[in-house]
């Protein structure tokens, strides 16, 4: 049976911060948004469609700091408001035809990583150095995944990963590094010891 210790969040609800359960949810949920809505904003547009944005560190961040039921919660919220409308996704972009679009894989991949990566955190994965960025990697690896089976429809042959991945692999390197880091300190800043 697996021990389950408190994520980093949790540790910061033992500090009393906030002192209402509701308080607190409501806390994470808005500033894990946010996070998620500035990151977005962070875009490089290519000729395929497919823009380099910060979002995958929203992502990554946010389901090792939640686990997989907050995590996969605020990522859905984060979509749902982009589906309604709201100006959340890259560049200002918002409505359902974005899900239709080339960046649509990579949307939905974004759920499929918070339930691997929140899941793993869960199991502990977020308090071990190499556990941690192994869960990281394999949730960028995941939406990478989704992102290139969307992608396809559109693009194929040797385009594909030209379109999908290659242009990505090293931003996607500087911010599993940057989740990875910032994991700790955030850590040593609510007094939390990590082995």
């Amino acid at each position: 049976q697996i021990i389950r210790r408190p994520l980093i969040v949790e540790t910061m609800y033992q500090q009393r911060w906030l002192e209402s359960a509701l308080a607190r949810e409501f806390f994470l949920v808005v500033t894990f948004n946010l996070l998620l809505i500035a990151t977005a904003q962070i875009s490089i547009p290519l000729a395929a469609g497919v823009p380099i944005t910060g979002q995958t560190f929203g992502v990554l961040l946010t389901a090792m700091a939640l686990g997989r039921i907050r995590g996969v919660g605020v990522i859905a919220l984060y979509l749902a408001e982009g589906a309604a409308g709201l100006p959340v996704f890259a560049s200002g972009g918002a409505g359902p035809a974005t899900f239709l679009g080339p960046t649509g894989g990579y949307l939905l991949g974004f759920l499929a990583s918070a339930w691997l990566v929140g899941t793993l955190a869960d199991r502990g994965w977020d308090r071990s150095y190499v556990k941690s960025q192994v869960a990281l990697t394999a949730g960028t690896a995941l939406i990478f995944v989704c992102g290139l089976a969307w992608l396809s429809q559109v693009v194929s042959g040797d385009e594909l990963l030209a379109a999908g991945l290659y242009p990505f692999l090293s931003g996607a390197a500087l911010k599993i590094a940057a989740a990875f880091w910032l994991l700790p300190q955030t850590a040593k800043l609510i007094g939390k010891q990590r082995p």
